[in-house]
């Protein structure tokens, strides 16, 4: 049996899209750039803030001074504008509830900055109790690396085999496949199920009744 569940945020948990393409889109405009259709961003997230913004730029993204303004116009309006349309996905907030009374801990660690991390999830599950809330910390390395997936279950004596990592995209695969422990994928995300499976998924739920289902048989 399981002991713990991992969850990517951003196209896992909640539905974040529009409030990053549209506060990245700020600052684009205000460098003078075109601003990149909202359902762009579903291939421009995953792998961090300064990847998204690189992506967001195109071949512009060498331009350090503007690339610098464009993040550093993202963090002052996300940290005002986060939760703006950010929401949870149906039936999450019944698997989460669902994992604690299996007795399962579930957790979440995202590529996000740290700071939007509890912010976003208190919106979006209050009442929910993680056993830890992270985003990009410093002191470890991004994902896919899995070495924040490792510290996070050291710290509550968890080992790999008695983890599951879930997450909407092929970074969350690999993040899994680098820490050692067991993977499942969501097709409700950012990215779908082609994706999980193309880059090794080994099971992909299409609702969260069934994730739950899948989690606590393992």
């Amino acid at each position: 049996m399981i002991k713990m569940v991992i969850f990517d945020l951003d196209g896992t948990l909640v539905d974040s899209l529009t409030d990053l393409a549209l506060n990245v889109n700020k600052g684009l405009k205000a460098v003078g750039l075109p601003e990149q259709p909202i359902e762009r961003y579903r291939k421009f997230v995953g792998n961090g803030r300064a990847m998204m913004v690189k992506r967001a730029m195109g071949e512009r993204s060498g331009d350090l001074d503007k690339f610098n303004s464009v993040v550093e116009i993202f963090n002052r309006e996300y940290k005002l504008h986060c939760n703006d349309n950010t929401a949870s996905y149906p039936g999450c907030d019944e698997l989460l509830r669902g994992l604690a009374a299996h007795r399962i801990l579930y957790a979440v660690l995202s590529n996000k900055p740290d700071e939007f991390v509890p912010r976003i999830l208190q919106k979006a599950y209050p009442g929910c109790a993680f056993a830890e809330a992270w985003g990009q910390k410093p002191q470890y390395k991004i994902k896919p690396d899995g070495e924040a997936v490792h510290a996070m279950l050291q710290m509550h004596n968890v080992k790999p085999e008695e983890c599951v990592y879930v997450g909407d995209s092929d970074v969350d695969v690999f993040t899994a496949q680098n820490a050692g422990v067991k993977m499942a994928g969501v097709s409700w995300g950012f990215r779908g199920k082609r994706e999980l499976l193309e880059a090794g998924a080994p099971f992909v739920a299409d609702t969260a009744a069934e994730l739950l289902a899948y989690l606590v048989s393992l």
